[in-house]
């Protein structure tokens, strides 16, 4: 039988380089600023974020950018910027765990939140998920952003949470940050109320839900303290508006460009150098070998796509458990460990490789050749 084996190589570092304060401190000629670790990744205030000066501090200490904040300079700890990303039974999981990763790349403290009676969720797609936290744990809790990913019927079920409801309400009373994507402008947001007066888009299957007066057929419309975006598609556009609306654009734009977003028109997409008929006369079985510290966005699009064109998927965990922590922290739960399906035979094994993770993967693969 022919098989194919793709691996996906990582060419940047997980977390950004240093500190992209103290650089940009450096780079207009202040000596020494008291930034802690914490700090170095911490979120500037959203008007200063938002504002695109780039003047040199005087002598007299009178201007400096906008990304600098004062407190950075007199030496008062920044801390990270608190979010909430809620799911449930259903949730999509792309959209979870892209905002969950692009936030945590901008050094944002990201909790996970189940509203299920259990940590672990299966999300749209069959991934299984593992919550950090209970929403009934974050109730009390003060975020910065509340980002709800979409997906049916995880939209309804953060719908039904009157804990999450009563969050999420509150931050848009107090004028906080506050997000949704896919299905759950229309069904989680507007049945709370907290779309009115605001422009807002989501997944095409669900705009007929929305205020046709408000309603817009855009990728992204940020209204205010509300962001609203279409689906997996635009997972990423929607997570790094938020990091740009918390952290300013550098941040954003950099992060953008360590996730590769902005491949050039002439680059090679694909070059295919076996050119064999891969056709088969039965449902292809795939193998993704994972282990702690795989890229989970990697992982977790790979799975989503092949399982919407119904390819038999099949995850399994090298560690000694099924459960693994990926790069970012996301806790992925796999069908199985690959030393219990050795003797399997499948049409095509992808690796989401990073340099962390090869050795552990590459001891394995030799049991399907």
């Amino acid at each position: 039988m022919n098989s194919v084996t793709c691996c996906f190589a990582q060419s940047h570092p997980i977390r950004l380089p240093n500190s992209i304060l103290e650089r940009k401190v450096k780079a207009f000629g202040v000596k020494r600023a008291c930034v802690s670790p914490t700090a170095a990744t911490a979120a500037q205030p959203r008007k200063a974020a938002a504002s695109k000066q780039s003047t040199k501090v005087d002598r007299d200490g009178s201007s400096a950018t906008a990304t600098i904040t004062v407190s950075a300079l007199v030496g008062e700890p920044i801390g990270p910027k608190k979010v909430l990303v809620p799911i449930g039974f259903g949730s999509e999981e792309m959209e979870a765990v892209i905002i969950v990763d692009v936030l945590r790349r901008a050094g944002a403290e990201v909790t996970l939140a189940s509203v299920e009676p259990q940590l672990e969720v299966e999300a749209s797609a069959g991934t299984k998920l593992v919550a950090d936290l209970s929403i009934s744990s974050c109730a009390k809790a003060s975020f910065d952003l509340i980002a709800l990913p979409g997906g049916m019927p995880g939209s309804a079920r953060l719908r039904d949470c009157e804990t999450l409801k009563k969050m999420t309400s509150k931050q848009a009373e107090e004028k906080k940050l506050y997000g949704a994507i896919c299905a759950a402008p229309a069904v989680t947001l507007q049945p709370w109320g907290l779309l009115k007066r605001k422009q807002v888009t989501g997944h095409p299957a669900f705009m007929d839900k929305l205020s046709t007066f408000w309603a817009v057929k855009s990728n992204l419309q940020v209204t205010g303290e509300l962001t609203t975006s279409r689906g997996p598609g635009t997972a990423f556009l929607f997570a790094i508006s938020l990091v740009e609306q918390m952290y300013g654009e550098g941040i954003a734009k950099e992060i953008g460009n360590s996730l590769l977003m902005h491949v050039t028109g002439d680059t090679s997409r694909a070059v295919e150098f076996n050119q064999v008929d891969w056709s088969l006369d039965h449902p292809p079985k795939v193998l993704v070998p994972i282990a702690d510290g795989s890229e989970e966005t990697e992982i977790v699009t790979v799975i989503d796509v092949l399982r919407r064109a119904k390819v038999e998927v099949t995850v399994a965990s090298v560690e000694k458990s099924v459960k693994v922590s990926a790069s970012q922290g996301t806790k992925i739960v796999a069908d199985s460990l690959i030393v219990d399906i050795s003797e399997s035979t499948y049409d095509l094994i992808i690796l989401p490789v990073r340099p962390l993770t090869l050795s552990r993967i590459k001891r394995f693969i030799g049991l399907f050749f």
